[in-house]
């Protein structure tokens, strides 16, 4: 699949906000603790990537009601779903002047009723974008990073309705951020995602 850089200004994808706030002092003490292990920016790609799905849970997963959407708040309170993980990866890329991108997936739902939409990145490395999904591995998903080939928790399958974004956003995407930002509680915030990106 052909990835579309929506913003041709290549800082963009550097950018700090009140969602990818990696000026923030625990994003940046994070950082700076993972930089200080390895040799390249390739290996810190690797090690922030396997940092967030591997030590923040998917709320889905391990249960947990809360909702986090800024970045500080993932790492903090140590859970999120795939969005607010990817928010927490793109913040701890983009301390490290690694490019990073917020793509998207639509997907059936776990449930098997309906669709959702799933959230990943795409990092800027070795001239080229790189999709990578950190939501957190668990029986049939087996995420890894790579710059050979994606290694993502799901391929979709058109035949379902299922789709890729081709789009890489340099912030989230409003549709998905306003139920984030505004869900009480996870059952809430299940039941309120949009099922697909609008065009």
């Amino acid at each position: 699949m052909q990835l579309i850089q929506q913003n041709p200004d290549l800082s963009a994808y550097l950018a700090a906000d009140d969602v990818i706030d990696h000026h923030h002092p625990l994003v940046r003490g994070v950082a700076a603790r993972l930089a200080r292990d390895v040799a390249d920016s390739y290996a810190y790609a690797r090690a922030a990537y396997e940092f967030v799905r591997d030590t923040v849970p998917h709320s889905a997963d391990s249960g947990d009601p809360r909702v986090t959407w800024r970045a500080s708040d993932v790492l903090e309170k140590g859970t999120g779903i795939c969005h607010a993980k990817a928010h927490a990866l793109a913040a701890l890329l983009r301390a490290e002047d690694i490019p990073t991108a917020l793509c998207y997936q639509r997907l059936t739902h776990d449930a098997g009723t309906g669709w959702c939409v799933h959230g990943l990145v795409a990092v800027r490395l070795r001239g080229a974008w790189h999709r990578q999904d950190c939501r957190g591995n668990k029986p049939g998903v087996d995420a890894q990073f790579s710059l050979d080939g994606e290694r993502l928790a799901w391929i979709p399958d058109p035949a379902a309705g299922e789709a890729d974004y081709p789009a890489l956003h340099d912030a989230p995407h409003p549709a998905l951020l306003d139920v984030l930002r505004g869900a009480p509680d996870r059952p809430y915030l299940w039941e309120h995602l949009p099922d697909a990106l609008p065009a």
